[in-house]
């Protein structure tokens, strides 16, 4: 794989390091895992892989950053580029049963509440 997207991170990290391709990237978005994160030194030097955390604050927190990143995805989904998929939508009146469902993890796609002013 040449890039891996982990949202879990511990002991995991090791065997997604084997996984990868040489010159591949791991990124960290995330510590579902509770046990320590190893980082896979001689895997990651032996392939010469990027491994690296992310934030979403390294956009939010810097104003140019957001608003560019802001701007790149709305004309996108103006343009029909990004297509966000909906599994179900849901009144407002129903949240408590969309957030069920959510729990559910049946959904493929987002979930939507409507909210009307």
């Amino acid at each position: 794989m040449r890039v891996v997207f982990d949202p879990v991170a511990g002991p995991l990290l090791e065997t997604l390091a084997q996984v990868a391709t040489t010159r591949g990237m791991i990124v960290e978005y995330g510590w579902l895992s509770e046990a320590p994160t190893p980082y896979p030194l001689f895997t990651a030097i032996s392939k010469w892989l990027d491994i690296r955390a992310y934030t979403v604050m390294e956009i939010v927190s810097i104003p140019e950053k957001f608003e560019e990143g802001k701007k790149y995805v709305i004309d996108r989904v103006k343009s029909g580029v990004f297509r966000p998929k909906i599994a179900k939508t849901f009144r407002f009146e129903d949240v408590v049963e969309a957030y069920r469902y959510l729990e559910s993890n049946a959904q493929i796609g987002k979930v939507v509440v409507e909210v009307r002013g």
